[in-house]
């Protein structure tokens, strides 16, 4: 079998790889650039369940990389308005340069991952079988012709595989306009993640900072609109010439170092970027046996949002269905084997990037910062900038309807993923958050488990591989595993589980959220809970394994039906 190809050798293209390593699928990434990781200014803010996922992909020191915030803070001109305790859940902060680096040391540990550099893609061609790539060497002009079963682009804003596919990419193309700067500087409130709306300082409207590792800050400014927006998609982190010059930005570190500290402070500047927040969404996800993620798929960073991390997501949920296709026997779901189970990505990722896409749009009217009467009258019909602040620690944290986990079942209105935005208090919560822990779709908590053989772990350490069947059974961690293992229904729990159609684990918990005892649940390699079943009963468990691939198909060295 073709390995997979994954053209981009960026965060999300080597996390995909890497989780396809995990399936045992063998993939060639091709890589434009030389294989450099420059440092600069480009920073992802990481939730609980991506920093598992980089975790277990074997980047082990990811949560070490990063910066935690004990805190974040919004104030309003010399007040402070929110302010959100991180201690017990903090967030981290990580300079993309060094989860680039991260990633790529992993893949050292695999031979299933072959990098390609200096391969830009030039031509793609599709058929029954496979799929065929020329690329070209940038430097010396040399080409080659590549071969695998599937084909994921993960090649950015400007995508050579999505133009090729012929895949519309609307959008709006200038949401925001930032400055960014990292500043080595100290600061007065050390650990604490500061957004400021209208400072007290002339000349800046909103200006943040964010705490990176090793006395490092991101500096944020936002600027005022004017600038003609460009007509194609732009790397988000691309300078445009005239928005900052040198001693504009200059003028800007020195304003707001001096406001923050009373004085200026000792500081280094060591790197700045002009960075454009667009909102776009491919208009397809999958085009037979091709796809898009990353920044390729989608782009969002207006509120801070974190399209990195949801770029992630669309690794961990791609890998699993790419690594049940791949494992599938030649055409034995016709012309594109596993094809509903890979037209799951589109429905389930795209779904949920276009309902935060749709929360950006309905919110960015309560927050954007107005003055005098407008900022009055605002105030008076949907309420004071107090009340909606919450909103933007949500896209800052990577919480929240803005970046956190999403459910990929349908909410009550019909649309996957999609909350109101009005919501009386607390700050923002995504759909994963609202629904019961036992609703399908929502990511599964991290919870103490144990294995068949008696080792304890966590819930999170074991997704990415097999598909999961927990039995909530309480009293199993003040017996020995020796007492349990054979009881019950242990035994027969292991026998359904070897019959699924996909590949299972047997784990026991103490305990699970909203689930009574002997409660079976079946996870998904990414954490989504596909459904649960009260006790072992098989033909639920077989029915909901059927669910999650797409309905019944011949498995792994089955024999094709005959014609």
């Amino acid at each position: 079998m073709d390995p997979v190809i994954v053209v981009g050798a960026g965060p999300v293209g080597l996390a995909l790889a890497l989780a396809l390593a995990r399936h045992e699928v063998p993939t060639v990434v091709l890589d434009e650039g030389t294989g450099l990781c420059p440092e600069g200014p480009r920073s992802v803010v990481l939730g609980s369940d991506t920093t598992a996922l980089l975790t277990r992909l074997g980047y082990a020191r990811a949560a070490s990389d990063a910066a935690r915030w004990d805190s974040f803070a919004v104030w309003r001109r010399r007040q402070e308005v929110l302010r959100v305790d991180l201690t017990r859940t903090p967030a981290l902060h990580l300079p993309q340069h060094r989860l680039q680096r991260g990633l790529r040391d992993a893949l050292t540990a695999t031979p299933l991952v072959q990098l390609a550099p200096l391969s830009r893609v030039v031509e793609l061609e599709q058929d029954r079988d496979g799929v065929s790539v020329r690329t070209r060497n940038p430097q010396d002009g040399t080409e080659t012709w590549w071969r695998g079963s599937h084909l994921v682009g993960c090649d950015g804003a400007r995508s050579a595989v999505r133009k090729l596919l012929r895949i519309r990419f609307p959008g709006r193309p200038a949401v925001d306009r930032h400055a960014v700067a990292t500043v080595r500087v100290d600061l007065p409130f050390a650990g604490e993640a500061r957004l400021h709306r209208e400072p007290p300082w002339r000349g800046d409207r909103e200006a943040s900072a964010r705490p990176l590792p090793d006395g490092l800050w991101r500096l944020d400014w936002r600027l005022p609109p004017g600038r003609p927006a460009p007509t194609e998609p732009v790397d988000p982190h691309a300078t445009w010439p005239g928005i900052v010059t040198g001693d504009t930005l200059l003028a800007r570190v020195k304003a707001t170092l001096t406001g923050w500290c009373g004085e200026l402070p000792r500081y280094d500047l060591l790197a700045a970027a002009d960075h454009t927040a667009q909102q776009r969404l491919a208009a397809r996800f999958r085009s037979g046996r091709c796809f898009l993620a990353g920044d390729a798929a989608h782009l969002h960073g207006a509120l801070g949002m974190q399209n990195l991390a949801d770029g992630l997501r669309d690794a961990d949920n791609l890998a699993w269905r790419l690594a049940l296709a791949w494992h599938l026997p030649p055409h034995a779901g016709g012309p594109q084997p596993g094809g509903a189970l890979l037209d799951g990505y589109e429905s389930e990722r795209r779904g949920a990037v276009g309902a935060r896409l749709r929360a950006v749009d309905q919110t960015m009217p309560l927050l954007r910062p107005l003055r005098g009467w407008q900022q009055t009258r605002r105030s008076l019909l949907s309420g004071s900038f107090r009340k909606h602040a919450p909103l933007l620690a949500d896209g800052q944290l990577g919480s929240g309807r803005f970046g956190g986990a999403p459910a990929y079942p349908a909410a009550p209105s019909g649309v996957p993923g999609r909350v109101p935005v009005q919501r009386n208090a607390g700050r923002g919560t995504t759909l994963s958050e609202l629904l019961p822990a036992t609703a399908p779709g929502v990511l599964v908590p991290d919870l103490p488990v144990l294995a068949m053989d008696g080792a304890a772990d966590r819930l999170h350490a074991r997704l990415g591989g097999t598909f999961l069947l927990l039995l909530v059974a309480p009293g199993t961690a003040v017996w020995s595993a020796q007492h349990w293992l054979g009881a019950g229904l242990m035994p027969r729990l292991a026998e359904v589980a070897a019959a699924l159609p996909v590949p299972a684990e047997v784990l026991v918990t103490e305990d699970y959220p909203g689930a009574a005892p002997h409660t079976v649940l079946l996870i998904r390699p990414d954490g989504h809970l596909v459904g649960t079943t009260q006790g072992c009963h098989a033909e639920g468990l077989l029915a909901l394994a059927d669910d999650a691939r797409g309905g019944p198909a011949p498995l792994p060295g089955t024999p094709e039906p005959a014609a």
